[in-house]
C-alpha cells in the first residue's frame, strides 16, 4: 500500500510540475524565410502542431500578407483528400466564416490540413487582427459542421486557439525580412 501511495504521489508531483511549466510557457513566434516568402508563425495552445501563419511575399513588394492556419488530425477517412480546394465552415471567435483547404499532407499517423483565410494588405490587416484579438482576449478557430460536411468525420479535435500578443512586432520583423530579401534580388 505504501509503494502504491508513493507511486501516486510521484506521478501527481510530475503532473503538477508539467502543469506549472505549461502555464508559464511564453508565446513563441518563429520568423524565417523560404524562397521568396518570409513568415511569422505561432503554434496553437490546444494542439502545438497546429500553426497560425502569416506569409509575406517579395512578388507583391512585401505589401500583402497571406494568412493561413493548419490543423493536425488523427481521423483517417478515405476521402479526406477530396477536401482540397473546398471552403470549409469555421468560426473565428464565434463568427461564422469559411476557410479554403489549400493542402493536405500525411503527418505522423494522421494528416495536416492547411487552410487559407486569404490575402490582405499587411499593415491594415495586422492592426485589424490585433484589435480583434484585444477585444476578445483570444483568437480561436473552430471547424464546424456545414452543408454536406461533418467536422468530426475529418477532425478529432475541432478547436484550437493562438496567443497573438506579439502579433504586430512578429509580422513587422517578417516584413523587414521580406524587404531585405527583395533588395538582395535587385
Amino acid at each position: 500500500m505504501r509503494r502504491f501511495l508513493i507511486f501516486i504521489l510521484a506521478h501527481l508531483f510530475l503532473f503538477l510540475i508539467m502543469f506549472v511549466y505549461q502555464a508559464q510557457a511564453d508565446e513563441e513566434w518563429t520568423i524565417d524565410k523560404f524562397r521568396s516568402l518570409s513568415f511569422a508563425r505561432v503554434s496553437g495552445e490546444v494542439i502545438h502542431g497546429d500553426n497560425l501563419n502569416f506569409f509575406i511575399g517579395t512578388a507583391e513588394n512585401c505589401a500583402m500578407v497571406y494568412n493561413n492556419f493548419t490543423f493536425v488530425t488523427y481521423e483517417n477517412p478515405g476521402d479526406i483528400y477530396q477536401l482540397e480546394g473546398k471552403n470549409i465552415p469555421i468560426k473565428i471567435n464565434g463568427a461564422e466564416v469559411t476557410a479554403e483547404v489549400i493542402s493536405i499532407s500525411p503527418f505522423l499517423i494522421g494528416h495536416r490540413v492547411s487552410f487559407s483565410l486569404g490575402k490582405f494588405p499587411t499593415k491594415e490587416y495586422i492592426y485589424f487582427l490585433k484589435e480583434f484579438y484585444d477585444e476578445f482576449q483570444k483568437y480561436e478557430i473552430e471547424i464546424i459542421d456545414g452543408i454536406d460536411f461533418k467536422a468530426s468525420k475529418y477532425f478529432d479535435i475541432t478547436t484550437n486557439n493562438w496567443k497573438l500578443d506579439k502579433l504586430v512586432p512578429s509580422v513587422i520583423e517578417a516584413s523587414k525580412l521580406c524587404k531585405e530579401m527583395s533588395h538582395k534580388n535587385l
